[in-house]
């Protein structure tokens, strides 16, 4: 395995040639966050010591160890006061380290979407799942998009709406009056999705009247069937419908699971979102614990 220079400014970083062999083992140390052997090397050209951590995104990180295992926690129904109860940490440690695990998802999501650039998409499902911000009378919409083939989440988006029912007059009077932003996420959402989907797709949703203009606006060639949908069942957290053949099952099973394995998201919970970039984070988090774990058979470069 060739051994770079992290040192961009290193002549053996701009031009790697004959003087790579300027890069020489220099020993070992032992990194405590993670109880591991680390091997040292040094570089003769720019005079710098460095190891195969230096370029890692956890490099510095002191708790180094707690990543997995919190990304699991979070994606399976703790909230982050008990995760750090259960890891011994700091609660502002699992806060840092959540931020930052989020952030690796979406890179990661990034790079495993490159494998629909090579095989595009015949089929999506897609819907509104809603939960709340602070409280009931600040709704939230999160727009979700998935490959019901592969059983896997391509994008989501989201974004306030106006409280409805008997909650409507409640929350213009407590905190004014809320736009609607879910059709500009919409459209985000479709046209995110371009690259990886082919143009006379087949989008399939509930009944939803908004939904087609958006989908045209964004897919002009795609064949749009709208599903008429059903009374919710007990299990899968209200989510399932009570059908003998459910169209968008695939849809709204991945729908339960998210409300299953997101304390947020409970139907009767005290952990609610307080504000959306944390929601965001946590849908990001547990993307990537669902394509890459939860649904691994099909899962990734190379799927059937």
């Amino acid at each position: 395995m060739k051994i770079n220079c992290p040192n961009l400014k290193c002549l053996i970083s701009k031009n790697p040639g004959p003087k790579c062999g300027s890069i020489v083992s220099n020993g070992s140390y032992y990194r405590s966050s993670d109880s591991r052997k680390i091997r040292r090397y040094y570089c003769r050209c720019c005079k710098r010591y460095f190891s195969k951590a230096t370029r890692s995104p956890c490099y510095l990180q002191k708790k180094r160890r707690i990543n997995s295992s919190l990304k699991r926690l979070l994606c399976s129904g703790v909230s982050q006061r008990r995760a750090a109860r259960i890891l011994k940490v700091n609660p502002k440690t699992v806060v840092r380290r959540f931020r930052f695990l989020a952030h690796q998802a979406r890179l990661e999501h990034q790079e495993w979407l490159t494998y629909y650039k090579q095989f595009p998409l015949q089929a999506i499902q897609f819907d509104d799942l809603e939960t709340s911000e602070h409280t009931k009378c600040k709704p939230l919409s999160v727009a979700l998009a998935i490959d019901p083939k592969r059983r896997k989440i391509l994008n989501f988006q989201v974004a306030i709406m106006p409280a409805k029912g008997h909650l409507s007059k409640m929350a213009i009077k407590k905190y004014g009056y809320r736009k609607d932003k879910r059709g500009p996420a919409w459209d985000q959402m479709m046209r995110e999705l371009k690259p990886f989907v082919e143009k006379n797709a087949i989008w399939t949703s509930d009944e939803n009247p908004h939904y087609k203009n958006h989908l045209l606006r964004h897919h002009p060639d795609a064949i749009h069937i709208q599903m008429k949908g059903g009374r919710g069942a007990i299990t899968g957290q209200g989510e399932l419908k009570k059908l003998k053949f459910d169209p968008l099952f695939m849809l709204n099973h991945t729908c339960a699971m998210l409300r299953a394995n997101l304390n947020r998201l409970f139907r009767k919970t005290w952990c609610t979102t307080k504000n959306q970039q944390g929601l965001k984070d946590h849908l990001d988090l547990f993307v990537s614990y669902f394509n890459g774990e939860l649904t691994p058979l099909s899962a990734g470069k190379g799927g059937s």
